[in-house]
């Protein structure tokens, strides 16, 4: 059985690990290489100008804005969108009450039409779930002030999108909504392999719902909650959050940079400016940020595997 083992794991990694090196590593280091260069992005010739774009990068108060969104985007929506997934997913599989003649462990009612209605935003494209709530945030003809106008809060009319103190809130508000059903299906798929010995046990024992979530379900489903927790923070760092802003705000990336993210500013100096070179210095520093991110939820999230 061990001969020719290694050779037998080359043969099938070879071809994804060429392939990943070639769509994946090589553009990073590419764009490593580009950083440290005045490439426009627009003609063949460009010459070496060592960290003369780190400075600048350093020194733009734009970029210093945007990284501090990116980073509330990061710190901010995993917890917001895993908390609520993690809570809705509890109840529509653990948090129902025991019927008669039916299983002690068992979900809310109606929690099969709970999960469609959680999932459908999943089949939605990002760019329509940004357009309509673009309709929806709408100061004058929106769906959101008309209703405030509906129930007598007219003095209650927000710019929305318009306001720098609210424009970024509501981004993530949209955010939030289109990504919390994906983990809802991905927790529940988890709490579904859960043994349901260990919640009738605890019930046994006199737990209520909050204990048998802290004590039973959460410890079972860690592993799947961290993962969750890294995929929503790349989310949060990249295309999502770039989909989102690009389309629904003024600029974009406005009033006032008080929505420009990261990817998004990679994004405008690259196409928009000309300024391929310093584009790809962001991403660079893009690419640390994640990379951080990343590697503080592995290891603050670290803890003994439970098997059941």
């Amino acid at each position: 059985m061990q001969h020719g083992k290694y050779r037998f794991i080359v043969g099938f990694l070879a071809l994804p690990l060429g392939l990943y090196a070639l769509f994946v590593v090589w553009p990073f280091i590419q764009s490593i290489y580009y950083s440290f260069t005045d490439w426009t992005g627009l003609s063949p010739e460009f010459k070496m100008v060592g960290f003369d774009n780190y400075s600048r990068m350093l020194d733009d108060e734009i970029f210093w804005k945007s990284l501090q969104h990116s980073l509330l985007f990061a710190l901010l929506l995993p917890v917001v969108t895993i908390g609520l997934a993690l809570f809705f997913a509890f109840m529509i599989n653990v948090g129902g009450r025991k019927r008669k003649n039916g299983p002690v462990v068992t979900g809310v009612r109606g929690s099969s039409i709970y999960k469609i209605v959680y999932f459908f935003p999943q089949v939605l494209s990002i760019a329509i779930v940004a357009l309509l709530f673009a309709f929806a945030y709408n100061p004058d003809s929106g769906a959101i002030n008309s209703v405030l106008r509906g129930i007598g809060l007219d003095d209650v009319q927000p710019l929305w999108l318009g306001d720098p103190d609210l424009a970024l809130w509501a981004v993530m508000a949209v955010l939030v909504w289109s990504t919390v059903g994906f983990f809802v299906v991905l927790f529940s798929a988890g709490m579904a392999s859960i043994p349901a010995e260990m919640y009738e046990a605890a019930l046994l024992d006199g737990a209520n719902r909050v204990t048998t979530f802290f004590r039973v379900t959460l410890p079972l489903l860690w592993d799947t909650v961290q993962s969750g927790w890294v995929y929503m923070g790349i989310l949060a760092l990249g295309a999502e959050s770039f989909a989102v802003v690009q389309i629904m705000t003024t600029g974009p990336g406005g009033p006032d940079y008080s929505t420009t993210v990261m990817v998004l500013y990679v994004y405008q100096k690259a196409f928009r400016d000309g300024q391929a070179a310093y584009a790809t210095t962001i991403g660079v520093a893009l690419l640390v940020v994640t990379l951080a991110f990343a590697a503080v939820v592995m290891r603050l999230g670290r803890r003994e595997r439970l098997e059941y």
